[in-house]
């Protein structure tokens, strides 16, 4: 199954619980603006292109074989086949990953830290020392980013992605698990968050009840 295919799956999934909550009043929810993607598990290549992805279109270069150019709009990039270092994209300035505490590296964030525009944002590569440093045969690694939104209007959205090493920085299996971002521009995002659907189609179920026992 294409990477594209599971994506249109969780969004349409993604779309008829944020359908039903717009129902009952839930149009202004934080949780509802958030894109998933779900388990996706995109290899990033030990290879000097490594993983393109745009977030939003779900288009991938093909692993290691191709550059930046074959992905239209590409937000972010972890590549390298002697580490694990991030490439930034042309826009927006300044660059897009989170960095770690007083710099020089690419932050692996706690969950639930604030991604947003206080954030400090660079390009450093990935450091297994210092502060926040990235856990090595672990999946629990949280990276923040911000990308400038093609599809809407060029403005700037927040998101995070989750990485999974082996027993080196550019060891394989090397692969990004999931990501999300929140679909509002400029709104901040925490790291690791995801929306819970069904939570949110419980809360609906709920206010219907409650809004039928008011009728009787």
């Amino acid at each position: 199954m294409s990477i594209k295919t599971r994506l249109d799956r969780h969004f349409v999934a993604f779309s008829a619980v944020a359908a039903a909550g717009a129902a009952v009043g839930f149009v202004e929810n934080a949780d509802a603006a958030i894109v998933h993607s779900g388990t996706v598990n995109l290899t990033i290549a030990s290879s000097t292109n490594g993983l393109y992805l745009n977030v939003v279109t779900g288009v991938i270069n093909e692993p290691g074989n191709t550059g930046g150019a074959s992905v239209p709009g590409w937000d972010i990039n972890p590549w390298s086949s002697s580490a694990l270092n991030y490439f930034n994209p042309a826009a927006p300035a300044g660059g897009v990953y989170v960095q770690r505490t007083g710099g020089g590296a690419t932050a692996n964030l706690p969950f639930g830290t604030l991604i947003g525009p206080a954030s400090v944002y660079g390009s450093s590569p990935a450091s297994t020392t210092g502060s926040e440093p990235h856990v090595l045969s672990s999946s629990s690694n949280i990276i923040g980013f911000r990308f400038q939104n093609e599809a809407n209007a060029n403005l700037v959205h927040y998101g995070w992605f989750r990485v999974s090493l082996d027993a080196t920085l550019q060891g394989q299996p090397r692969t990004l698990v999931e990501f999300a971002y929140d679909n509002e521009a400029g709104r901040g995002i925490e790291a690791g968050v995801i929306p819970a659907p069904a939570s949110a189609a419980l809360l609906a179920l709920g206010a219907l009840g409650l809004a039928g026992r008011r009728r009787k």
